[in-house]
């Protein structure tokens, strides 16, 4: 991935220096559980320990001739440790190597999505309580519907994300997988024995039945599951990029001093950081693909995963990082507009208490409902096309003040009415901790 698009903590994650070192973790674990089991002695183990050190760049000389990256890593540790390297890779293929320290490199990476899953979750529960009550426009269609409140737009976002979290932790448990099994996963040169040894150094799982590799599902689990993230960054991008609209302003993105919103309009300012997020979004979804392509390979094995999984498992943790950051940094400096909320709450004339007064002449004056209906929208296009307050219509109409007092009326135009049940979702929402 891009430096414009790379923190610097998962990016350095995915560098060739900790690839390498991710593999040789793996080897010097197998090691180890050699030496338990009695196959290493104890003297060759601790040169191996002493001297087992890669040099990337000596291991990129040797695969321009190998064409092979795992035997050229050999080789390359073999020239540091000397005859003892005769006990590194003892039994083992390629991936056993290659998956077991993709999983390390993936729950890694993992840890720090999840960590910025809860910064995120942090900041939307602040903004939710800090929001509660305030009433503003819900809109279905772009068009106006009925109130709803900003802070219960926000506690939705964070109800979502709690999902988002759940469904990735489970997708990080599940890479945290490793093989050493051996050619096509029987064991041939290996134990089961040795393999959980091994992989219990590492902290990880021991695939119940890996043939040569650990399987692609746990991979598409993973990068399927930042995808439905990256789907829930973009829906909140995109309601805040509606809500930052001239027409609206109810909501707009902090803008620093100094910043420029455009080469020719000094006037403008932009939701840059939604926009974006909104674009990077679209990789990590068509990045889930990807890996889902990559399940079916040819009986215990093939190489077509390899090159896919080279750039989407950096790719896609590094911006799922970044996006995460990102998103959580415009929710910090958010400037929120009460009064523009309140002014376009009033924009459509009151039209949005339509519902109430429809309900209360089905249900309260017993008028046949398309009756009602059709009585309400009479008003409803009144008021929108001659620009008049739609209670004040209701008010005055024959038809309507025979069959509802203006006491009951007063309280059907109540906007506060949209919200009397609010507490109740927060609390579902939220617990005991929605003040």
């Amino acid at each position: 991935m891009i430096d414009r698009y790379s923190r610097p903590g998962m990016s350095a994650l995915w560098s060739l220096e900790q690839k390498f070192a991710s593999w040789l973790e793996v080897e010097l674990a197998v090691c180890e559980a050699w030496t338990r089991l009695g196959v290493i002695d104890a003297q060759s183990m601790a040169e191996i320990r002493a001297k087992a050190v890669v040099d990337p760049a000596r291991v990129l000389v040797i695969e321009e001739e190998t064409r092979h990256d795992v035997i050229a890593f050999l080789t390359a540790l073999e020239e540091k440790v000397g005859p003892a390297a005769r006990f590194i890779h003892l039994g083992c293929t390629s991936s056993d190597i290659v998956d077991t320290a993709n999983a390390l490199l993936l729950t890694r990476a993992g840890k720090i999505i999840l960590a910025d899953l809860d910064a995120l979750l942090g900041t939307l529960k602040k903004l939710a309580l800090t929001h509660k009550g305030r009433l503003c426009m819900g809109r279905t269609h772009g068009i106006h519907a009925e109130p709803t409140s900003f802070g219960l737009k926000i506690a939705g976002f964070y109800a979502e994300f709690v999902r988002h979290r759940e469904r990735f932790a489970a997708a990080a448990e599940d890479v945290r997988t490793g093989k050493i099994s051996g050619a096509v996963g029987t064991y041939t040169a290996l134990t089961p024995e040795l393999e959980g040894i091994a992989l219990d150094l590492l902290g990880l799982k021991a695939d119940p039945v890996s043939t040569q590799i650990i399987q692609r599902d746990r991979y598409a689990h993973y990068f399927t599951s930042l995808a439905l993230t990256a789907g829930g960054v973009e829906r909140l991008c995109i309601e805040l990029r509606h809500l930052q609209r001239t027409e609206l302003m109810e909501v707009e993105e902090g803008f620093a001093r100094g910043q420029k919103g455009s080469s020719a309009m000094p006037h403008k300012k932009n939701p840059i950081s939604a926009e974006n997020m909104s674009g990077l979004a679209r990789l990590l979804r068509s990045n889930a693909f990807a890996a889902m392509e990559n399940t079916a390979l040819w009986h215990e094995r093939d190489i077509s995963h390899s090159s896919v999984e080279r750039v989407i498992m950096p790719d896609s943790t590094i911006l799922a990082d970044y996006i995460l950051d990102r998103l959580n940094r415009l929710l910090l400096g958010l400037r929120v507009n009460p009064e523009n909320m309140e002014k376009n709450l009033m924009a459509s004339h009151g039209l949005f208490f339509s519902q109430s007064v429809l309900l209360a002449l089905v249900e309260e004056a017993a008028l046949p409902r398309q009756e009602a209906y059709l009585l309400v929208q009479e008003l409803a296009m009144h008021s929108w096309e001659e620009k008049k307050f739609f209670p004040d219509l209701v008010r005055a109409d024959d038809r309507i003040k025979a069959r509802l007092k203006p006491e009951r009326l007063d309280t059907l135009f109540d906007p506060s009415r949209c919200l009397r049940y609010e507490d109740v979702v927060y609390a579902r929402v939220f617990g005991d901790d929605n003040e």
